[in-house]
């Protein structure tokens, strides 16, 4: 998964993800990092910060909404939640859209603490996996 590491809300609701990834799937990787824009390619830097964005296993590139379904099918009981998202794609990339568009009113209410555990939670997750995953077992 790549991330805004400038942007508080993004690390905090990374993350939640991360916690709720118990199988240890997701590896996270800052867009501003060179192995984050390693894994975009051309993306052009605009495209890039506009949005997070999960490399599958065959290393195509999901982002924003578009990536909803292939997150939450690896989750743990969130393939209902994957189904829906699929079969609304319109409507999961409007939803996206409206709370990436507000992350800096939605940061306001994650707090400094909140934070610093969010970059814990990163950090040890970053230092375990070398590169960004999403295991192709999403049939379970």
């Amino acid at each position: 998964m790549l991330y805004d590491r400038d942007c508080g809300f993004c690390r905090w609701s990374l993350a939640k993800l991360l916690a709720w990834d118990r199988d240890r799937r997701l590896g996270p990787i800052a867009l501003q990092d060179g192995r984050g824009r390693e894994r975009l390619g051309s993306m052009p830097e605009e495209e890039r910060m506009a949005s997070w964005h999960l490399v599958l296993p065959d290393g195509e590139v999901r982002s924003a909404g578009a990536g909803l379904p292939p997150l939450l099918r690896v989750l743990p009981g969130a393939r209902p939640l994957a189904a829906l998202a699929a079969r609304a794609p319109r409507a999961t990339e409007r939803a996206y859209r409206f709370v990436a568009g507000r992350r800096s009113l939605w940061g306001r209410f994650v707090t400094d603490g909140a934070k610093r555990r969010a970059d814990e939670r990163i950090s040890e997750r970053a230092d375990s996996r070398a590169m960004v995953s999403v295991t192709s077992s999403t049939s379970r």
